[in-house]
């Protein structure tokens, strides 16, 4: 047996060898047991659930996601632009870093994480910050590809960290890109990569 979506009547087909078992609209209830779940039309179009109706637990496993990084919710200060780069500390539990080779580092605003943890947290101000993985970045300064970040003078951006001023915690990541300029700009950054 198949379950199979039909975009063109927004229906789930449940189908044999031989012949079509039956159409459902909405949402499935009880088991279905089948051998393959496939659908029909474009890919990466289609959802399982919905975010107002979701599933609990899902038992699969994953080979690859379509985002590149790892965040997780913090209550912040205020509200925070994609790329800026934020340390724990402040009224709340994160806020903007501003300070070079800071050990408070927490990581980067994100956007779309392949996993985004503690997703019911509630606030006036909610940050996404990424902990791992590959994200923009805000960063100011001579970098090269490669090298180590920390956080800067410059309000929500990174730079190049001296061997010298290692301090344990202050590392957020590797550049993925070179950057010239003493005007912050964004490149992609590998988020805790020591």
């Amino acid at each position: 047996k198949s379950l199979l979506w039909n975009e063109a009547t927004d229906k789930w087909t449940i189908e044999t060898e031989t012949f079509v078992a039956g159409t459902f609209e909405g949402n499935l209830i009880g088991n279905v047991t089948t051998s393959n779940i496939a659908k029909n039309g474009t890919d990466g179009v289609g959802n399982i659930g919905s975010s107002l109706n979701s599933f609990d637990t899902v038992h699969a496993k994953a080979t690859s996601a379509q985002y590149a990084d790892v965040a997780e919710k913090y209550v912040s200060d205020d509200k925070y632009s994609p790329a800026t780069v934020v340390k724990i500390g402040g009224e709340k539990e994160v806020t903007i870093s501003t300070t070079y080779a800071d050990s408070s580092v927490a990581g980067i605003i994100t956007t779309n994480p392949a996993l985004l943890m503690n997703k019911n947290l509630q606030s006036e101000y909610v940050a996404d910050v990424a902990l791992t993985g590959r994200v923009p970045c805000q960063v100011v300064g001579n970098i090269k590809k490669g090298d180590v970040l920390t956080t800067s003078e410059k309000l929500g951006t990174a730079t190049k960290l001296k061997n010298e001023d290692f301090i344990p915690g202050c590392v957020i990541g590797k550049a993925l890109e070179d950057y010239n300029a003493q005007i912050p700009g964004i490149i992609e950054i590998m988020v805790g990569k020591v």
